[in-house]
């Protein structure tokens, strides 16, 4: 499966409109079960390698609209990996200690340690998405922002971080789906947020917000549109990138410092 048609290029303006919800990359949900065993198996792979080694970490950030699905992709895909090497972290709405400092100082903390793969389940782009949608900041702060979040990614990068991002892309329709099936489903209701419902309002908002943080993708730091309609779609796609990303990150094994032929185990 080939999955360039997914990354949005570096410095190119971004419409959603060009890309599909509910798109299944001309697969069925059968012959992608099979593969999704194939991706789960190199995933859990890579990461051993990525943990033995501990010279690179890997930060995957998961951003969609309520009802998206970045529960699901953490527990389908990121399920793949061993939770001793994983740190997934989530941010809400800021503490009056977090509030006192800039906005990527909470994020900072929690960027992987070498070895480790980081889950940003949420992240540092809220600061550019619901501010800008409820005018808690204006047009030039936005901006100044998003210029700080570029560099913030170039100094992971540089720090040996790799970054891969993911936008959980769905329709109104199959979010309204979602949202109503929460509210009907009695072991459901706890998801229901009804601010939801307010964000939704703002669904014209939001989708400008999210076409100008996607412009913020690089070749280190790149971002995919994932059509999100097709739960089972979604997963396999980001297996996909992901193993891709691991492959290129090449981690391997560290040289042995002694000799396994010369020791016996009494």
């Amino acid at each position: 499966m080939n999955t360039d048609p997914y990354r949005v290029p570096a410095g190119q303006q971004v419409k959603l409109s060009n890309w599909d919800t509910h798109e299944a990359g001309g697969l069925d949900k059968a012959v992608a079960r099979l593969r999704m065993e194939e991706l789960s198996a190199a995933l859990a792979d890579w990461q051993e390698k990525l943990y033995a080694e501990s010279k690179q970490s890997l930060l995957v950030v998961l951003q969609a609209r309520d009802a998206g699905g970045k529960d699901g992709v953490v527990k389908k895909v990121i399920g793949a990996f061993n939770p001793n090497g994983v740190h997934i972290a989530n941010f809400k709405v800021p503490s009056e200690e977090e509030r006192a400092h800039d906005f990527l100082w909470r994020i900072h903390a929690q960027v992987p340690r070498q070895g480790m793969i980081g889950v940003f389940n949420r992240s540092h782009y809220e600061d550019v998405l619901v501010t800008r949608v409820y005018n808690l900041i204006g047009r030039e702060e936005a901006e100044q922002r998003l210029d700080h979040i570029r560099n913030f990614e170039a100094l992971l990068s540089d720090s040996g971080t790799r970054v891969v991002k993911f936008y959980l892309h769905i329709s109104k329709g199959e979010q309204k789906e979602r949202l109503q099936a929460r509210l009907d489903e009695p072991d459901k209701q706890w998801k229901f947020n009804p601010g939801d419902l307010k964000d939704r309002a703002h669904w014209d908002d939001f989708t400008h917000a999210y076409e100008t943080a996607l412009a913020t993708s690089t070749a280190d730091a790149p971002w995919y549109v994932i059509p999100a309609d097709r739960k089972w779609f979604r997963d396999l796609l980001i297996a996909q990138i992901l193993v891709e990303t691991l492959a290129n990150m090449n981690p391997q094994h560290p040289a042995l410092t002694y000799d396994p032929s010369a020791v016996t185990v009494v």
